[in-house]
């Protein structure tokens, strides 16, 4: 049963520097995301540093959200030697204790781009950094520099699993969507099953097997424009239902 009558989501926060001071931040989308479409109450989760305040904070929650960042995650995270910078080692740190604590309370994680990426190397998986000398090597990922609305002229379809989470959400075989990303999966990790890929064979969605802890991540953006993308919707509406129980 939820804590609430609405089920309370945590979303991880980025490290940022704001006014020359450092903080935590988390972008006013995945907020409303969370509050209009998938009818839940954003937590804000707070710093952290070690396994039992991770499982404090998963306690008070009915589900957790890794929301999307620039930062790539360090290499030294899935066994990988090179990586391009900016690097959140703190973030890193606190997402694992947090998706770890999740899966032992049975609580449902969900993830957006970089969220993706955090479950994998979690459960073992690997990471490919995709950039080389600045070159884009497929056509959806962009340059360093380009706005968020710019990122949509980077847009392309990926083909849905058919039976999968995704197939079910969406009711569709393929989806257009809006993916901008450094890293891909490599190794995907344990419990893990692939719901979506792009053309060039980049996993862009992962669910978890059928017996194990819920999770639900996409490589993607859902919370940029769901009003206007219904299989985007009906990712937030997923994740508030899972969350409900």
């Amino acid at each position: 049963m939820p804590i609430s009558a609405k089920p309370v989501i945590g979303v991880i926060a980025c490290n940022r520097m704001v006014e020359g001071e450092a903080a935590q931040t988390v972008k006013a989308r995945y907020v409303e995301a969370v509050q209009k479409y998938a009818g839940a109450i954003p937590l804000i989760c707070p710093s952290i540093d070690d396994a039992a305040q991770a499982e404090t904070i998963i306690s008070r929650l009915d589900g957790i959200l890794l929301t999307g960042s620039n930062s790539n995650i360090e290499p030294s995270r899935y066994g990988g030697e090179t990586g391009r910078a900016p690097f959140d080692p703190n973030r890193d740190g606190m997402s694992r204790a947090l998706i770890l604590a999740a899966i032992a309370a049975r609580k449902p994680v969900f993830g957006v781009c970089r969220g993706l990426q955090e479950i994998n190397v979690a459960l073992g998986g690997t990471l490919v950094d995709q950039r080389d000398g600045g070159t884009i090597e497929h056509p959806h990922h962009a340059p360093d520099g380009v706005s968020l609305e710019e990122m949509f002229g980077f847009g392309h379809e990926v083909a849905v699993e058919p039976g999968s989470v995704l197939a079910e959400v969406t009711g569709a075989t393929r989806l257009p969507v809006n993916s901008v990303h450094y890293q891909m999966i490599g190794a995907l990790g344990e419990g893990l099953v692939v719901n979506a890929r792009a053309e060039d064979g980049v996993v862009e969605a992962v669910s978890s097997a059928p017996d194990a802890s819920p999770i639900l991540a996409v490589q993607w953006h859902p919370e940029w424009r769901p009003d206007n993308r219904p299989h985007d919707l009906a990712f937030w509406r997923r994740v508030g239902e899972i969350s409900r129980g």
